[in-house]
C-alpha cells in the first residue's frame, strides 16, 4: 500500500520512505532532487487552474 501512495505522490508518505525507495532503486544521490525548487509546479501553481468537479451521483434503486 505504501508502495502504490509513493507511485501516486500521496502527500501523507514520509520522506524517509522515499529515501528507502531511492536506495532501493540505487539512486541515494537524487534525494536532493526532492528538496529542489520545482520551477513548473510553482508555475502551473501560480495559474490557480480550477479543479475539476465531480457530479455526485445519483441514486438509481426505485
Amino acid at each position: 500500500m505504501t508502495l502504490y501512495k509513493v507511485e501516486k505522490g500521496d502527500p501523507g508518505v514520509s520522506v524517509g520512505t522515499y529515501a528507502s525507495v531511492l536506495r532501493v532503486l540505487g539512486l541515494p544521490g537524487d534525494l536532493d532532487l526532492l528538496a529542489r525548487d520545482d520551477v513548473l509546479g510553482r508555475k502551473l501553481q501560480d495559474l490557480e487552474l480550477p479543479v475539476r468537479k465531480i457530479a455526485p451521483s445519483r441514486n438509481r434503486s426505485k
